[in-house]
């Protein structure tokens, strides 16, 4: 199971019963932002500091170097990400 570190402090596991990360971010009551939950909008957009995730979905949302939307995601290995 992948850990989540958030903004360099707590982490939390993602187990896989989770639909995708926007999911295990909200179970941990961790507050991101977001709107469509489907990666058309680009609100959840959060900074990927180290590790890699799989998109479940190709966003259609801009995504910059380095970005990711959690919305439409899982990590395939242990991941840090900076939360808006």
């Amino acid at each position: 199971m992948p850990s989540v570190r958030l903004n360099q402090h707590s982490a939390i596991e993602f187990d896989g019963t989770d639909a995708n990360l926007l999911c295990a971010l909200e179970r941990h009551q961790q507050q991101v932002n977001f709107h469509c939950r489907e990666g058309y909008c680009g609100a959840c957009r959060c900074k990927l500091l180290s590790g890699e995730v799989r998109y479940l979905t190709e966003p259609l949302a801009f995504v910059r170097s380095g970005e990711f939307l959690p919305c439409c995601s899982i990590p395939l290995t242990d991941i840090s990400i900076e939360v808006p």
